[in-house]
């Protein structure tokens, strides 16, 4: 006989910890269920921010707030062509729930810096939460320890097991072993997004980005995927955020990774942080810039070309999304970013910085020098070459032919003794907008818009056709989705 819960979560990312949280705040019996060897999925290694209105620390710092505004703003973000396609109704739905759940994680003892602005939000909205992203995991792990919730990793749900009366259970390979749970109240989808899926990518975006890789190496669309072969409409999978070039991330765990999240050390982290100078804090945040955000467009605008590491220039640096394209063609997938003297000089103070988080920190090559010497180099020209492996005599070559070729066009040519090197990069995927189609209990509909019963999806599973660009709303959804439908589906056995 098979074992049953009340729920199952498939997923232990943000949206699936705070889906079983939820749930088993409100007496459900909870599984949940992870493909890696420990829960974190994307939000474990993002940044952590989370986007609001009408919040407490907006209330304390006396900004006064409200759902239309949010709404409103949260459109400004997007192109216009990708924001028309917006699902309206359920993205207001969201925020208009969003200071709930952001006052349930500072209720199990989160905390949160901010806010803070983000342009075009009228007023602040971005809370950061302290230390980091992976404070989320270890307090809703810790939550639904304490819930008695069961945790199951290294298990990977292979499939979805269905009856007449709609979904009951999952399959899984737990620890390479076949075993099937069943789930009284539904199953719940939330299992991240397929930015490294190059199958769902081929098919929906097109077979030209397949060689583009997933910022997170194991977002492989599996929730989608179960969602499709139950019958789910899927909904904007063509819409990506990205491509974009990255740098690659540093070995061993980046700066916010290593702060505390448990015990009496992260209390006092956390206790502390309103009280640390401003410019401490914009020193942390540059840290994180120089780890995960993109280089700015405005460098390729500016004159600064991209080399494989032959030392050749393969593409033309100002067209997206031909250039991630090209990058994602090349050796290795890498590129390498070059800065003349004058570059060098241009992107070393405001208003000219490589990345950043709008309004809240820049940085600067100086920056990228100090943070990032694997990803860094300045010198001459042979040496910066040598530094990285990259052939001195084929970078020589490919400046004097972009020389050429710049001539009488108006760009000023390539040259200085002091130049920058940056990379090695890759063209990424940060996220992905599609997902299964949902109604506002999150349930799962299929292709003529009706619930597949028992099945339902959050987090980047369900977005539901929302368009969600900026910084903290992807965060805020995953835990307003989990923390809604497990509130839900554990208020069904209060009602029996």
């Amino acid at each position: 006989m098979r074992p049953t819960y009340d729920v199952i979560v498939i997923g232990g990312g943000g949206s699936g910890l705070a889906a079983a949280v939820s749930a088993a705040e409100h007496g459900a019996s909870v599984l949940l269920l992870e493909k890696q060897s420990q829960p974190g999925g994307t939000t474990g290694i993002a940044v952590g921010s989370f986007s609001a209105n009408r919040t407490r620390l907006q209330q304390q710092a006396g900004i006064r707030d409200d759902v239309d505004a949010h709404a409103e703003d949260a459109g400004k973000f997007a192109p216009a062509d990708i924001e028309a396609r917006n699902a309206e109704t359920l993205r207001r739905f969201f925020l208009s729930h969003s200071a709930e759940t952001l006052h349930w994680l500072m209720g199990m003892g989160l905390r949160f810096r901010g806010p803070n602005p983000e342009p075009p939000n009228r007023v602040s909205r971005m809370h950061n939460v302290v230390p980091g992203a992976k404070a989320y995991i270890a307090t809703l792990q810790a939550r639904l320890l304490r819930e008695g919730g069961t945790t199951l990793c290294d298990a990977p749900v292979e499939a979805l097991l269905k009856d007449d009366s709609g979904v009951t259970g999952v399959v899984a390979s737990v620890k390479g072993v076949r075993a099937e749970f069943g789930a009284v109240r539904g199953v719940v989808l939330a299992a991240g997004d397929y930015a490294n899926a190059p199958e769902l990518i081929g098919r929906f975006k097109g077979d030209r980005f397949t060689g583009i890789e997933g910022i997170n190496p194991h977002a492989g669309g599996d929730g989608h995927v179960l969602a499709e072969q139950a019958g789910a409409r899927l909904v904007n999978m063509d819409i990506t955020y990205g491509p974009e070039i990255r740098f690659v991330a540093p070995e061993g765990r980046p700066f916010q990774q290593l702060l505390p999240t448990r015990g009496p050390f992260a209390s006092l982290v956390g206790k502390l942080t309103p009280f640390v100078p401003q410019f401490v804090m914009v020193m942390m945040i540059r840290r994180l810039l120089v780890t995960w955000q993109h280089p700015e467009d405005a460098l390729f605008d500016d004159g600064a070309i991209l080399v494989n590491a032959d030392g050749e220039r393969f593409c033309d640096e100002t067209t997206w999304p031909d250039r991630e394209i090209a990058v994602a063609q090349q050796p290795d997938k890498v590129c390498y970013i070059l800065l003349d003297e004058r570059m060098s000089e241009r992107y070393s103070r405001w208003p000219h910085f490589i990345s950043t988080a709008p309004k809240i920190a820049y940085a600067y090559v100086a920056d990228y020098l100090k943070l990032r010497p694997d990803v860094t180099t300045a010198g001459p020209l042979k040496a910066v070459a040598d530094r990285r492996g990259i052939p001195a005599a084929a970078l020589q070559f490919t400046v004097e032919a972009c020389n050429r070729e710049r001539a009488g066009t108006g760009q000023p040519p390539l040259k200085g003794d002091r130049w920058v090197l940056f990379g090695p990069a890759k063209a990424y995927f940060t996220t992905t907008e599609g997902s299964a189609a949902i109604n506002q209990e999150f349930q799962v509909l299929d292709e003529n818009d009706r619930p597949i019963p028992g099945l339902y999806a959050v987090g980047q599973n369900g977005l539901g056709g929302q368009i969600l660009w900026s910084h903290g709303l992807h965060i805020a959804w995953a835990m307003t989705s989990g923390r809604l439908v497990g509130k839900m589906l554990g208020a069904r056995g209060q009602e029996r």
